[in-house]
């Protein structure tokens, strides 16, 4: 077994292990091993180990973001989740009034006006609440790239897709229940520096290493895929964006400054980054055009959907900042 396969088969591993299952959200990722690792790593740490904040209201919080990115399919996976828990939707009057606090919060991180952590929330719960928020920002935006709409089989009558989706949630629970260690997904990925914008972690080592480890995966997943122009394009669009989706025409009109090779990918990045439920499928097939591979396609997607997603990280936490420790 290969480097690649070896790491491969210890994320299934670490993936049915606590999950029950191997995701679909992460096995996404397998054609490009260290940013499956890196997915893993930072949805592990901050959803699932549960040292400090309850899963509950963790799952409340991604239930929360994958409204606000128009994910459906992970809004019917961590709804029933969240039910399983005992727990209504973030957006029932019923729900319990703390987690409707913070799942408020969570849908309002989408934009920079609105993403103020409330000041009910420690500064202990800091690092796995925004870890979640930037870890649902990252897997929305992959998961309406890649996979349907709904875990479940298209056309399934209502009553059978709810009663489906609530034998989801049970056995998901189910998985949940035993204590999950902390850290034990961090061997995945070499140690890293954490990046200045990823300072809110400050309060929880364990959680600061996943995600530096993660973002340094991702960057040289994005080096390697991703044209240098784009690299630069999207960087630039992120400095002044707010959340709000751009117009379309100031879309192609960025990407028209591109060298013609690299638009295609450019197309990609950036609707990914701010646009992601409706991007451009005719600019994936121009992309496989020069770039055939699986591989190449996700290593771009992963680089764009973790700029947004760390971009929406940073004023979500930005009263959080720490200088730059070196992890590990």
């Amino acid at each position: 077994m290969n480097e690649a396969s070896g790491l491969t088969a210890s994320v299934y591993q670490q993936v049915e292990g606590d999950f029950g299952l191997l995701a679909p959200p992460v096995a996404l990722h397998a054609v490009a091993p260290t940013v499956m690792a890196a997915c893993w790593l930072m949805l592990r740490e901050s959803l699932i180990v549960t040292d400090r904040v309850d899963r509950g209201t963790k799952e409340a919080v991604a239930t929360a973001v994958s409204l606000c990115n128009r994910c459906p399919y992970c809004v019917d996976v961590h709804s029933m989740t969240l039910e399983a828990w005992g727990t209504t939707v973030p957006d029932d009057p019923e729900s319990d009034h703390e987690v409707r606090l913070v799942a408020d919060w969570a849908r309002g991180t989408a934009k920079a006006t609105t993403a103020t952590i409330p000041a009910t929330v420690p500064a202990a719960h800091v690092p796995e609440l925004v870890g979640v928020v930037l870890t649902f920002h990252y897997v929305n935006r992959m998961v309406n790239v890649f996979l349907p709409d709904s875990p479940l089989p298209p056309g399934l009558p209502e009553a059978a897709r709810s009663r489906t989706l609530r034998m989801l949630g049970r056995f998901m629970r189910g998985a949940a229940h035993p204590h999950h260690a902390p850290g034990t997904s961090l061997d995945l990925l070499p140690a890293a520096r954490l990046p200045a914008d990823l300072g809110w972690t400050r309060e929880n080592p364990r959680v600061a290493d996943a995600f530096a480890r993660a973002a340094a995966a991702i960057d040289e997943a994005g080096a390697r895929s991703a044209p240098e122009s784009v690299r630069a394009l999207l960087p630039r669009m992120l400095v002044d964006w707010d959340g709000e989706a751009p117009d379309r025409e100031v879309v192609i009109d960025a990407v028209a400054e591109l060298p013609p090779a690299d638009r295609p990918a450019g197309l990609i990045a950036v609707q990914t980054a701010l646009t992601s439920s409706c991007l451009d499928l005719s600019a994936i097939a121009e992309f496989r055009g020069t770039r055939p591979d699986d591989r190449s396609l996700v290593e771009l997607t992963s680089w764009a959907s973790m700029s947004a997603a760390r971009r929406i990280g940073e004023w979500t936490g930005a009263d959080r900042r720490a200088p730059d420790p070196l992890i590990g």
